[in-house]
């Protein structure tokens, strides 16, 4: 596998009190295969990616767990090897990419500056390389794009310019937290397309990190289901949509916008997460939500391995 995660833990020290974000968090994704972390907002989808990265700020903390990438533990690095790791071995797509990219700089450098630090090439190299990049990501002229700012390009040209940045030097892992957020249909179509084209040819291992569960059905080999900080079920896509075993992910799919008559017909997930602040927390989670609970969700939670690769961390999945 190229990345390995297991026991993932994260907290954030906040004013209200310590936010246990994620709880023994595990998948792992392996060289050419995208895996998709779905869940609702605040599910930890994007946390995971930040803690894998070394990207959590002062605030927050791993406190438990490993992440190997190709032999290598993220968890463990120091932030000096961290700054070496990301751009070169691991990198991310993030959700805004016009915030994500420097406004002050141009483009065509803000990818030459990769190259320069982690592929090696000299400052006329770079630069040319900065413009290949361009055309390879479908930008039209882009020895002249090069040369402009972010707030002078369209939202989709910003995300294919934060794509050629994340994929310069041929990282073996590639983050893609909401790619398609704010785009159009046809566009996120096109920046879906080019991200799967760009791992299929360099081999990279694709976490693409999304609330859409069509969106990942669509696009991705497996999927892990997140709720308030924990993988609650992995499986392949298709024995994951036929057939959800965690009540949670049943709910989810219920969930997922689709043509309807009217809007009695849509479907939501009663309840809320819980406060993740608490120091009671259960171990499942979405027990209080959970029509199915029964009385030793109040215990610790197991794995139900139920082949294929289909896991489910529930005491009584459907």
């Amino acid at each position: 596998m190229t990345l390995q995660v297991e026991g993932l833990s994260v907290a954030f020290r906040t004013r209200a009190g310590i936010v246990r974000a994620l709880d023994g968090v595990g998948f792992a994704v392996a060289a050419g295969e995208t895996l998709a972390l779905v869940g609702e907002s605040g599910s930890g989808k994007s946390v995971t990616a930040y803690a894998l990265l070394g990207l959590l700020g002062a605030a927050g903390q791993i406190t438990a767990g490993s992440a190997l990438l190709e032999g290598t533990d993220l968890v463990a690095a120091t932030p000096r090897a961290m700054a070496r790791i990301r751009g070169r071995r691991a990198a991310m797509i993030f959700q805004n990419p016009r915030a994500a990219l420097n406004p002050i700089r141009q483009v065509g450098r803000q990818i030459a500056d990769v190259l320069r630090r982690h592929a090696g090439l000299g400052r006329r190299a770079a630069r040319d390389g900065a413009v290949e990049m361009l055309r390879g990501v479908g930008i039209p002229d882009p020895a002249r794009r090069a040369g402009a700012y972010p707030f002078q390009l369209s939202g989709g040209m910003c995300q294919r310019v934060m794509i050629a940045v994340a994929v310069a030097a041929k990282p073996a892992l590639l983050i893609a937290d909401e790619p398609t957020t704010g785009l159009d249909v046809t566009t996120q179509a096109l920046v879906m397309d080019l991200i799967a084209g760009l791992a299929s040819s360099n081999g990279m291992a694709t976490l693409l990190i999304t609330h859409d569960l069509a969106l990942a059905a669509e696009r991705a080999q497996r999927i892990a289901v997140m709720h308030a900080g924990h993988v609650v079920e992995v499986a392949e896509t298709r024995a994951l949509i036929d057939r959800p075993r965690h009540p949670y992910t049943q709910r989810l799919l219920a969930a997922t916008p689709r043509a309807v008559g009217s809007l009695d017909a849509l479907h939501s997930i009663s309840g809320n997460l819980p406060d993740l602040r608490r120091d009671d927390l259960p171990p499942c989670r979405y027990a209080g939500r959970c029509a199915r609970a029964v009385a030793s969700c109040a215990s610790v939670l197991p794995w139900a391995d139920l082949g294929g690769g289909h896991r489910v961390l529930c005491w009584n999945p459907l």
